[in-house]
Order: C-alpha cells, then sequence, then structure tokens
C-alpha cells in the first residue's frame, strides 16, 4: 500500500510513522508512507498557502491551489488511481468498518491535513474526496487525524501485525464465529486482558486475575470473554 499526506508539518508524520510497528512495517515494503509539505507546491510570495475567507469571519483558509497542485504531482507517479480523503471536523466519523473498507479496497490512499479555519469548499468537489473525521471534537489540525487512519489502516495490512488474531479478537470487530454469538455491530468492545504476575501487589492491595483464565480451559475462558465482550457492549 501507499500513503501520501499532504501537511504543512511533514515532521509531525514523519516523527510517528518512523517508529516502532509502522516503521517496520516500510522496512518490510509492507506499506510505503511518504509525507509532503503543502508550500512546497505554492505560487505565492513566502510560499503562502492562506488567505482570508470570503463572508468574513474569524481565521484563515487553506488555499485550493497548493493543495490541487500537490495531488496533481503525486497523481503523476501513481500507478493506481487513489483514494483521496480530506480530514475534516465535518466529515463521516471513522470506525472500525471504515478502516477495515481502507485496508481492503484501497492500495493508494491520499490524507489531505487542514489546519486554521479548514480547507476551500473546492478541493473536495475538484478531487471528488470524501471527509472524515476521528471524532466529534475540533483539533488545531487534521495531521493526527491523518495518523489516526494510518495507524487503523496499516496494522490490518497482511504481514503487519505477528499475530492475525490480534486484528479478529479486539474491539470495534466481530466476535469468533464458533463462540455461538453473532455481532455485526462496529460498537462492539474487546474482553479484559491481563498478563504475569497471577496476583498484582500494589499499596498493600493484591489484585488477582480471574479464575477462570488459569483454568487451561479454553472453551470456558472463550465463554468468559465472550460475555464480557457482550457485557461491555451493551
Amino acid at each position: 500500500m501507499r500513503i501520501d499526506i499532504l501537511t504543512l508539518f511533514p515532521k509531525i508524520i514523519k516523527s510517528y510513522t518512523e517508529e516502532s510497528i509502522i516503521k517496520r512495517a516500510q522496512e518490510k515494503n509492507l506499506v510505503k508512507i511518504t509525507a509532503h509539505n503543502i508550500r512546497d507546491f505554492s505560487l505565492e510570495k513566502h510560499q503562502k498557502v492562506d488567505n482570508r475567507p470570503y463572508g468574513g469571519g474569524a481565521g484563515m483558509v487553506l488555499m485550493a491551489l497548493p493543495i490541487l497542485r500537490a495531488v496533481n504531482h503525486i497523481r503523476k507517479s501513481a500507478k493506481i488511481k487513489p483514494k483521496i480523503i480530506i480530514l475534516s471536523a465535518k466529515g463521516k466519523q471513522l470506525d472500525q468498518k471504515i478502516a477495515q473498507d481502507l485496508s481492503h479496497r484501497y492500495k493508494h490512499i491520499i490524507l489531505i491535513s487542514g489546519r486554521y479555519e479548514g480547507i476551500d469548499e473546492r478541493v473536495k468537489k475538484i478531487l471528488k474526496a470524501e471527509e472524515i473525521s476521528i471524532g466529534p471534537f475540533v483539533m488545531t489540525d487534521g495531521d493526527i487525524g491523518a495518523l489516526a487512519i494510518t495507524s487503523a489502516v496499516v496494522r490490518l495490512l497482511p504481514g503487519v501485525l505477528g499475530n492475525t488474531e490480534s486484528t479478529r479478537e479486539e474491539s470495534f470487530s466481530n466476535i469468533k464465529k464458533d463462540s455461538g454469538f453473532k455481532i455485526q455491530d462496529s460498537r462492539f468492545k474487546e474482553y479484559p486482558h491481563y498478563t504475569r504476575p497471577e496476583i498484582l501487589k500494589y499499596k498493600g492491595k493484591n489484585y488477582a486475575v480471574p479464575k477462570i483464565l488459569l483454568t487451561g480451559d479454553h472453551k470456558k475462558i472463550q465463554e468468559w470473554r465472550t460475555g464480557k465482550a457482550l457485557g461491555l457492549t451493551k
């Protein structure tokens, strides 16, 4: 997969994508992530990329032309038609279903990170882009949103995670078919996890792992986990 991120601050993107799992995924050539500075495509003096909004109001708006020129530059080296996404507070809210769809259906994604009051609306129209939000709140930029989508999508690519079960038995994914339950709701929550030691001693108190997880009875453990997941989801 190829992911291109348009931003005013490429270092923010690189500081995240050049660490941990996503870094290893790139080293394995499972994904290529490139951050592009929108200012590099400005035709204005001093690489200006924003201007006052028509109709008045506070703040500045990112101009359309630098973004359109950046996308056109990326498209020239693209082998397939990219999926274009604008990070916007008014967009469709990101969930696991969207992440799965992006990871399965597309080989090339362009993420456009806005700042200030947002992006000239004509960018969305011209590029036929989809707007996505990471939640019902407003942030200073779209960079964290772009990274959230990148993280959610990349981890679903085959070979990125060492254990494929990691993406099957987790929050917002379906319960195993052999569990006797069928949940298609994207709000499904994951069951609780525990690791060593068996008894955690902290500030004079003992916190024990649930006994069912120590029995070795996989059927009963699965039933317990399913029950906990259903309870959390409800």
